[in-house]
C-alpha cells in the first residue's frame, strides 16, 4: 500500500508539471500576398481591320511588342464601319482596360465623347491632336510629310517617264500631308516631273485603288505612292499586273509584292503605341498632351528593304536629306502653298 501511495504521488507531480508547462508561442499568421494587377491595354481599329497591312496592323504589332517586353495584357476590337466605333469603345470600357486606343483620326469624335463620359478612364488616339485635349487623353501624331518627302525624292530620281502618281484615302489634312510631302520630294528631284493625284474617299476599297492605279499607269505614271490604307492593296496588285512600281505606306509593304514595291514611307505607329504603353506601365501617362513623332524620334522613315531596288547613290542622297531635315536645315512642306514656295536644297 505504501508503494502504491508513493507511485500515485509521483504520477500526480508529473501531471502538475505537465499542466504548468508554458505553451510555445504560435507562429504568426502569414500576411496575405499583394497580387500586382497586370496593366491591360486594348485598341479599337479603324475600318481597315487589324490585318490591313497598314496602320491598324502596325498598331497591333506595337501592342504585341509591349506585351512581350513588359508583360502587358493586350487585345483589340475590330471596326467594320464607322458605326462600330462607339459600341466598341463601350466594350473596351466594360472590359476594365487601363488604356483604350483609338486607331486613326476618324475615331476622334468617338474618343472625345468616351473620354468626357468616363473621366477616370485613360484613352489615346493615333493621328489626332485635339484643340483642348482632356486630361485622360493623349494624342499621337506623326510628321508624315517627312517620310513622304524622302520617298517622293526616290520616285523623282527613278522615274523613267517623268510622271509619277499619288493615291490618297479620304481627303483630309492628315492625308494631304503625305501628298504634299511627296510632291516636295519629287520637286527636289526634278521640277519638271508631273505628279498625278487622286483620292479614293475610302481606306478600305481595294478595287477602287486598283482602278485609280491602272488609270494612272495608262496615263504614263511608272511609280505610284499611296497613303490610303487598304485601298493601297489595290495599287500594289495593279503594280504587279502592270510590271510597274508602287510605294507603300505606314509599314514596310515590300512583302506584298517584293518585285514591285520600290520602297515604303513608314509611319511608325508601332513605336508610338509601344512607347506610350511603356509609359503607362511605368506610371508616366502624359494625359492632356499631344506627342509628335518625326525623323528625329524614329517615328517616320523609309523601309529597310529599300536597298533591294533603290541604287546606293540615291539612298546616300536620301540619307543626306534626312540628316538635313533632322538638323533643321529646312522644313518639309505639308501644304499646297509651301510646296509651291519650296526651293530645292543643295545636296
Amino acid at each position: 500500500m505504501k508503494k502504491l501511495s508513493i507511485l500515485f504521488t509521483a504520477m500526480l507531480a508529473l501531471m502538475v508539471v505537465s499542466c504548468n508547462k508554458p505553451k510555445e508561442a504560435a507562429a504568426p499568421a502569414e500576411e496575405p500576398k499583394q497580387v500586382e494587377k497586370t496593366v491591360s491595354v486594348t485598341m479599337v481599329t479603324d475600318v481597315g481591320g487589324v490585318n490591313d497591312q497598314s496602320f491598324n496592323q502596325s498598331a497591333w504589332e506595337g501592342l504585341q511588342k509591349a506585351k512581350a517586353d513588359f508583360g502587358i495584357d493586350v487585345s483589340y476590337k475590330e471596326s467594320k464601319q464607322n458605326a462600330d466605333y462607339a459600341p466598341n469603345m463601350e466594350i473596351a470600357l466594360d472590359s476594365d482596360n487601363d488604356l483604350i486606343w483609338g486607331i486613326g483620326f476618324m475615331m476622334a469624335d468617338a474618343i472625345m465623347e468616351a473620354a468626357q463620359n468616363n473621366p477616370d478612364q485613360k484613352y489615346a488616339i493615333i493621328d489626332n491632336a485635339y484643340e483642348n485635349t482632356p486630361e485622360n487623353v493623349v494624342g499621337v501624331v506623326f510628321e508624315a510629310e517627312q517620310c513622304s518627302y524622302l520617298v517622293g525624292y526616290i520616285a523623282g530620281r527613278m522615274t523613267q517617264t517623268g510622271k509619277v502618281g499619288f493615291i490618297g484615302g479620304i481627303e483630309f489634312f492628315l492625308i494631304q500631308e503625305f501628298e504634299y510631302g511627296f510632291k516636295a520630294g519629287v520637286k527636289q528631284a526634278g521640277a519638271d516631273i508631273e505628279v498625278l493625284s487622286q483620292y479614293a474617299e475610302s481606306f478600305s476599297d481595294a478595287a477602287k485603288g486598283k482602278s485609280i492605279a491602272n488609270s494612272m499607269y495608262q496615263q504614263g505614271a511608272d511609280i505610284i505612292f499611296h497613303a490610303a490604307g487598304g485601298v493601297g492593296n489595290g495599287l500594289i496588285e495593279a503594280a504587279k499586273e502592270q510590271g510597274k512600281w508602287a510605294i507603300g505606306v505606314d509599314r514596310d509593304q515590300s512583302s506584298l509584292a517584293p518585285e514591285n514595291v520600290l520602297t515604303s514611307a513608314m509611319k511608325r505607329v508601332d513605336n508610338g503605341i509601344y512607347n506610350l504603353s511603356k509609359d503607362l506601365a511605368d506610371g508616366k501617362f502624359p494625359g492632356g498632351k499631344t506627342v509628335s513623332y518625326g525623323l528625329a524620334e524614329n517615328g517616320v522613315g523609309i523601309a529597310p528593304t529599300s536597298s533591294k531596288h533603290v541604287p546606293a547613290d540615291i539612298l546616300a542622297e536620301v540619307e543626306k536629306l534626312e540628316e538635313m531635315i533632322i538638323d533643321g536645315a529646312f522644313v518639309v512642306p505639308n501644304t499646297a502653298e509651301t510646296v509651291e514656295a519650296y526651293t530645292p536644297v543643295e545636296l
